[in-house]
């Protein structure tokens, strides 16, 4: 961190802020201070005692069992083994509150009745068949999640995650357009399968095999904060960079962006011969980045005058996440061929899906292809119950309205913290960017930002980390949470923070 930021931030340090309670046995953590005024909010739900393993059993089994890429959150990792709404509860009966929803998979909250309801009424009529033989429920099911979307996009194939969903819409745009070469932005996350690694562009996402890049080209990615070219209103979002620009009618930084597209178009590609490009509608992995205004649409027009298909991921974005709009794709103004989705449709059930036009989804109609477990009994249940209580409990209002409200309480304490370099998002879909810099937009030091991160959770709150070099928190909660949570997180933040700059780094 440099002198100046460390120095200047001190200025700004709030009164420590933060009371740590809880329903169950829980006690401040050692070395955190209590005093103050914001307390965790309550819950009413108090779950059974825990009753499996030893901390030191899970730990041993993990090490020696496990493969070594489930890596464990946290100086001492959590074990969590309860969830209610919101909440999540650890070993030893410790209550946090869920910032970041098993990685924006949770979606109506841990354990929602309803869906536990209909979850278990489901697995006492039937299991499993698989599609050989009909069952209702993944017809009720499809009906009910096409009518979601707009156009002609009213054909469905189930699966179980987003790199599955997101390998059915390569394989789609390559055999409907019988073109090879599909496009992603640098700094996309589209899964971790064999087919998707060459979608994702992370290095530290990347496995050294041949051929992963086969016919996948990684274009410019437009970064209004962190890119070449940015400005202060080029975002959809209630918060926008400090980056200046002159812009009035339209936004410059978009325009340069789209010119680096098109030289992609005239340089790197077949005349005319694209199969597809694949953006998430705010990229996640990646740092909760959001794209200047008007992008997409002209990039998805590009790609279809050159015999493509745009497919937009909605695996972190859909199902209301980030509240105007119940798909991220429709707050850019453009209608995609291919719909990829996973996470929070299911609210944590292994489900996913890939919804495109009847023409595209023909051409699978051309050799054999099978989903052992798409659209079981069990997941449609879980499917159809998720979509009633979005609807039945205003969820997608509910992430516009507490999303905004915690927005606008993240670009105040930015004005306290210059160590906050940037607040971004839309809904409940936030990133807030960590940095040593924020003139040069430095990244934080990982250090630094595993000391705020590692103070947070000790405070009660999970969030979670993003970004190639890690440093931007990353806000995906369930869609339940209300104002007092987003307060209660800010007020978290800002009290790690503090005694994250008072100490001697």
């Amino acid at each position: 961190m440099s002198k100046h930021l460390f120095a200047k931030s001190r200025l700004l340090l709030p009164h420590s802020a933060i009371r740590w309670t809880s329903t169950l046995n829980s006690e401040p953590r050692s070395g955190i201070p209590n005093q103050g005024q914001s307390k965790m909010p309550k819950c009413e739900h108090t779950p059974k005692a825990y009753a499996g393993p030893s901390y030191e059993r899970i730990l041993e089994t993990r090490r020696t069992h496990l493969t070594p890429n489930l890596l464990a959150h946290f100086k001492k990792p959590l074990v969590i083994h309860a969830g209610h709404m919101q909440w999540l509860f650890d070993h030893e009966g410790r209550r946090y509150l869920d910032m970041f929803g098993g990685i924006v998979t949770v979606s109506v909250g841990h354990c929602h009745p309803k869906v536990n309801e209909a979850l278990s009424e489901q697995s006492s009529k039937l299991w499993h068949t698989t599609n050989i033989y009909m069952h209702p429920k993944i017809h009720e099911y499809a009906e009910r999640l096409v009518a979601k979307f707009p156009g002609n996009l009213k054909s469905v194939c189930f699966v179980n995650s987003g790199s599955e969903a997101n390998d059915m819409a390569m394989l789609l745009a390559r055999m409907h357009t019988g073109n090879q070469d599909i496009l992603s932005f640098r700094n996309a996350y589209h899964g971790m399968s064999p087919y998707t690694m060459g979608l994702t562009a992370h290095s530290t996402w990347r496995f050294p095999l041949p051929g992963v890049n086969n016919g996948l080209i990684h274009v410019m990615n437009p970064d209004p904060y962190q890119g070449i070219w940015g400005g202060s209103a080029c975002r959809d979002s209630p918060v926008q960079t400090k980056r200046e620009c002159q812009c009035q009618d339209y936004c410059q930084a978009g325009d340069a962006y789209y010119t680096q597209l098109e030289e992609t178009f005239k340089f790197s590609l077949p005349r005319g011969k694209v199969a597809a490009m694949f953006a998430e509608s705010i990229q996640g992995v990646g740092g909760t980045v959001q794209f200047p205004k008007g992008y997409l649409k002209r990039a998805a027009a590009l790609v279809k005058s050159n015999g493509g298909l745009f497919v937009a991921d909605e695996v972190q974005t859909g199902f209301g996440r980030t509240g105007e709009h119940f798909w991220g794709f429709e707050s850019h103004d453009y209608l995609p061929d291919i719909v990829t989705m996973a996470k929070g449709i299911g609210n944590g059930f292994p489900l996913a899906a890939v919804v495109t036009t009847p023409e595209i989804a023909a051409s699978l109609g051309e050799a054999l292809h099978f989903n052992t477990y798409g659209g079981s009994p069990l997941a449609s249940a879980v499917g159809l119950a998720v979509l009633d209580v979005i609807e039945e409990d205003g969820l997608q209002r509910n992430s516009l309205d507490v999303g905004t409200y915690f927005l606008k309480g993240l670009a105040e304490l930015q004005q306290r913290f210059e160590i906050i370099g940037d607040v971004r998002g839309k809904g409940l879909m936030i990133g807030v960017e960590l940095v040593s810099d924020h003139v040069k937009r430095t990244p934080l030091s990982s250090p630094h930002v595993l000391d705020i991160w590692e103070t947070c959770k000790d405070l009660g709150v999970l969030f979670g980390r993003g970004g190639l070099h890690g440093n931007v928190l990353r806000i995906k909660p369930p869609m339940c949470i209300n104002k007092a949570d987003a307060k209660f997180a800010i007020d978290v933040l800002a009290e790690a923070i503090t005694l994250s700059l008072t100490k001697k780094h």
